[in-house]
């Protein structure tokens, strides 16, 4: 996942999201559903390591995750998709969960992580952030619009800034134009362009907020809602020529008693 910005209101647990989700064509993946293995998660899955970017459960919990761009990556220990399936599937809370996984963060390479629960037993809805890279600290957000691409909470990458503007303009859960957003396929301009230590090419190329190259780009687009007890989820699968494969939908009201019936902790 490389491109996220959502709008918070802990105190009437409203969420509303936008994500962009980028990675190899190669790389095998299923589209979002419900997981035989874990049944009050639905999320698109990893077929190479079993995670996911990003996900929601019946309780009201809900994940996602985006990379670090670093000029030397590493391949950590550790699949960082399980980061999002786990919370999905965990007891804890996502500030004590964020507390786990940062004491553990050297086994995986670089992440930032949102995490949140709008459980209707709480008095008000909670979303953390945090990842394992200096400036990422774990933190607990306010109400107000973020954005979060592949460097720390609300740094201001063009088309990070663009998608930000975009939902703040969305009056309601409008999904033409929300999907328009997402297939934003403008450029950067080359002195605007941050320096992640990749080639001035790369940068480039991966400065608008839907991707496309031959080998890598853009594979699963979400457009997220959450308001009191109603949950509504929309993936688009884009392959490997920019086409979209298929559409996935959930619209359920939040059962507080799921996560508790069969969470566990891996």
């Amino acid at each position: 996942m490389c491109l996220i910005a959502f709008s918070w209101q802990p105190q009437s647990r409203r969420l509303l999201l936008l994500a962009n989700r980028d990675e190899f064509y190669i790389r095998p993946t299923l589209a979002a559903d419900w997981w035989p293995d874990s049944p009050n998660v639905w999320a698109g899955r990893d077929q190479q390591a079993g995670g996911t970017w990003l996900g929601v459960n019946r309780s009201g919990r809900f994940a996602a995750l985006t990379n670090v761009r670093e000029g030397q990556m590493r391949v950590g220990q550790r699949s960082r998709g399980e980061l999002v399936s786990n919370f999905l599937t965990s007891p804890l809370s996502p500030q004590a969960y964020l507390e786990q996984v940062l004491g553990q963060g050297d086994e995986y390479a670089g992440f930032n992580l949102l995490l949140g629960d709008l459980n209707l037993g709480q008095e008000q809805g909670q979303l953390w952030y945090g990842g394992n890279r200096i400036g990422a600290e774990a933190r607990r957000l306010s109400a107000g619009t973020y954005g979060l691409s592949n460097a720390q909470l609300n740094t201001p990458w063009p088309k990070l800034s663009r998608l930000k503007q975009g939902l703040t303009q969305l009056d309601r859960f409008d999904e033409a134009r929300a999907f328009v957003l997402l297939d934003d396929t403008t450029l950067a301009a080359s002195d605007t362009l941050p320096h992640t230590g990749v080639s001035p090419e790369l940068e480039l190329l991966l400065s608008s907020a839907f991707i496309h190259s031959a080998e890598y780009g853009t594979r699963a687009q979400t457009l997220l809602r959450i308001d009191g007890p109603q949950l509504e989820i929309i993936e688009r699968s884009r392959g490997s020529q920019a086409e979209l494969l298929s559409t996935q939908r959930l619209q359920l009201t939040l059962d507080a008693t799921a996560t508790l019936r069969s969470g566990h902790v891996r």
